[in-house]
């Protein structure tokens, strides 16, 4: 089974506090759902971007952290999935649902998998 990030992009001026309970149990609704099916792996929200560090390493081998997020942008996730799919289709129809449990816009893309060394060798 492959592994898709599902996230929830938000406006970057987002408010937490406009979640309504009909919006937060949707949610729930959803997330019980995603457990019983097998399919959630992970799952995290996020604190709105304007509270975000970023860090860049510098030339000199220093790293810079700033205020705000690293991209700019004027979306930003506001949380995500991490789910298990046989494919692309079952992980879309999980970002469906997301969309209209969360009502916010919902990306959905594989996570790359590429073989990692031997554990005796890490």
């Amino acid at each position: 089974m492959a592994q898709y990030l599902v996230a929830i992009h938000h406006l970057d001026d987002w408010d937490p506090s406009t979640e309504t309970e009909a919006i937060l149990e949707d949610i729930h609704a959803l997330n019980r759902e995603m457990i019983a099916a097998g399919a959630r792996k992970f799952v995290a929200g996020l604190t709105p971007a304007s509270s975000a560090k970023s860090l860049r390493a510098q030339p000199d081998g220093k790293v810079l952290i700033t205020d705000g997020p690293y991209l700019e942008t004027k979306e930003h996730i506001g949380g995500f999935w991490v789910l298990e799919a046989t494919d692309l289709d079952e992980a879309l129809a999980w970002g469906r649902k997301a969309a209209v449990a969360c009502r916010a816009p919902v990306e959905v893309r594989a996570v790359f998998q590429k073989p990692g060394p031997p554990a005796d060798k890490i």
